[in-house]
């Protein structure tokens, strides 16, 4: 009750999602001041996460020569970031603004369980992304026996079957809510909700699975990636070059490899950038008895929606290929004739 009569201090009225409905939650009217900024931003950062993802599945699609393992874990990524912004940003964004959720209690869970397995998705293809740059790397003479398309494609396949598994399971048969079930629909749940409310133990075990793990494992990958490459580049240097057209391919492609996965790792830390603040109230708001304000997690949620708009931005700037790509796509050349064999990477 206080909390209601603060809220209605700072001048937002208050009303009900369903007017008629006993169980029907709180709604708050923001000012035409604020909710047509967020329409706008919000509005605009779905466009950009849609458009610049759908350009990255386009290039590598169409141009034969993108056709490696490593794009193939690439694309799987750009498609998980294409769906959270085609399915799971505008419902998050009706819901947000409008403070109700007026979609049914079943596509809820269609959009929480869709929110949770996307989410997986894109961690567990980064994982798989820093294990091809291990063996790119460290390992390059058995790079191409040990990463194939079939690989690659497994690595694809493992990724979304066990996130979607992570995800759906979680969500209907409310594994979230396991032990407090009481409390939940007794206090929590109301008419025109929708939120992933967790158990201490749900929300520690599901973020640890799904994001504290992997999130480690990719850093220390990263790390070993990043010496053994410091270490090449001092044995390239020190060599004397007996044959000098043959070292200096073998630097090139060397050079080529490390700057993909220095590019990679950028895309690897923007996404742990983004979600850590998100997954870190999560493990501990329940330890809190849950008094994070919710508006602040929905702020924190939106911040790891906007990593899937970040990823295009970031290969525009360090692929020489994708601006390649883009100005061929944007400029129709895509459909001329043979524009798929088009050679984009020059290294």
């Amino acid at each position: 009750m206080d909390s209601i009569m603060n809220l209605s201090q700072t001048g937002r009225a208050e009303y009900f999602c369903y007017e008629t409905e006993n169980r029907s939650c709180p709604r708050f009217i923001y000012p035409t001041a604020i909710r047509a900024p967020l329409y706008a931003f919000f509005g605009f950062a779905i466009v950009l996460t849609v458009c610049g993802n759908l350009l990255v599945i386009i290039a590598i699609a169409h141009f034969k020569q993108l056709h490696t393992p490593t794009n193939y874990l690439i694309l799987s990524l750009a498609v998980a970031d294409l769906l959270l912004g085609g399915i799971i940003m505008p419902g998050s964004m009706v819901r947000t603004v409008e403070t109700c959720w007026y979609f049914g209690d079943l596509f809820c869970k269609i959009h929480a369980g869709t929110g949770v397995t996307l989410c997986t998705a894109s961690i567990l293809n980064l994982s798989f992304i820093s294990i091809d740059r291990y063996y790119a790397v460290c390992q390059p003479l058995h790079y191409h026996t040990k990463i194939t398309t079939g690989v690659a494609v497994t690595m694809v396949l493992v990724s979304w079957i066990v996130s979607a598994s992570v995800g759906f399971a979680m969500v209907f048969l409310e594994l979230n809510i396991l032990g407090i079930e009481d409390f939940y629909y007794n206090y929590i749940a109301c008419v025109g909700g929708c939120v992933l409310f967790q158990s201490a133990a749900s929300s520690s075990i599901s973020s640890i699975l799904s994001f504290y793990i992997p999130g480690f494992i990719m850093v220390g990958i990263y790390q070993k990636i990043f010496r053994v490459a410091q270490e090449q580049a001092r044995s390239i240097n020190s060599i004397a070059c007996q044959n000098v057209n043959f070292e200096k391919n073998k630097k090139t492609v060397s050079n080529s490899e490390r700057k993909a996965t220095k590019t990679l790792a950028i895309v690897m830390g923007v996404f742990l950038s983004c979600w850590t603040p998100f997954f870190a109230c999560n493990v501990i708001d329940p330890y809190l008895n849950y008094s994070i304000p919710p508006v602040f997690l929905d702020t924190l949620v939106w911040i790891g929606y906007l990593n899937s708009a970040f990823n295009p931005i970031v290969y525009a700037f360090f692929y020489s290929w994708f601006r390649k790509a883009l100005k061929m796509i944007i400029f129709g050349k895509i459909f001329q004739s043979d524009s798929s064999r088009a050679k984009l990477c020059t290294d």
